[in-house]
């Protein structure tokens, strides 16, 4: 898996963890939540298992303490897209590397955020990133986000290349999901908040510690 070389006309990227450096988001967004239930204390293990689980549908009323999940909900996401609006930070080393790979396909961004996709544009804007981006989708862009291949679908369409000349590159099993169900190479990276071993589980093309290493790999 690891010295597998990919041939791609499309590189289909996460935002979260993959492009942006998310974490101090993840963290406030939880402090927030359970300060707002009167909770000033956070066990930080559980600071990353919460966005993980809800990425993918799973239940966290085991991790909160007997805490509405629907009002520690609207608290939390309130606050996590605040924190991502003005405190994530560019990966180290993305801007060239993205300058790269748009040299060798065309590049679009998907995330699982629910904001309108001008948004994201503003924060990637932001850290001069929004010019090697031909498409930008957001959870609202489709009826069904990741694992969902809508999102993956709809890129394909718009930059007119075909699913199986895709790669989809994130840091979470539903970029890995999405990109299976879809018909596209997958790719991994280990800057997010999954684990090797739970990426493993998913059987990408590739794991990489970053999406730096990426370029060479892409043909």
């Amino acid at each position: 898996m690891g010295n597998r070389q990919l041939t791609a006309k499309a590189i289909l990227l996460d935002l979260d963890g993959t492009i942006v450096d998310s974490r101090i988001a993840y963290l406030e967004a939880v402090k927030a939540a359970f300060a707002a239930s009167g909770q000033r204390t956070v066990d930080i293990n559980i600071v990353t298992e919460i966005p993980k689980r809800i990425e993918q549908s799973l239940p966290i009323d085991d991790l909160l303490n007997g805490i509405n999940v629907k009002e520690f909900l609207n608290v939390y996401l309130d606050a996590y897209y605040r924190a991502a609006k003005e405190k994530t930070k560019p990966m180290p080393g993305i801007s060239q590397t993205l300058e790269r790979l748009s040299a060798k396909a065309k590049l679009a961004l998907i995330t699982m955020r629910h904001v309108p996709n001008e948004k994201v544009i503003d924060e990637l804007e932001r850290f001069g990133l929004a010019r090697y981006f031909q498409m930008v989708v957001t959870a609202l862009d489709t009826s069904r986000p990741k694992p969902s291949p809508d999102a993956l679908i709809r890129c394909s369409t718009g930059l007119g290349v075909q699913l199986g000349e895709c790669v989809v590159v994130g840091d979470s099993v539903t970029d890995v999901r999405a990109g299976k169900s879809a018909g596209t190479k997958t790719v991994a990276v280990l800057s997010g908040i999954f684990s090797r071993k739970e990426l493993e589980t998913e059987e990408p093309d590739l794991i990489l510690e970053n999406v730096s290493m990426l370029l060479d790999f892409i043909r």
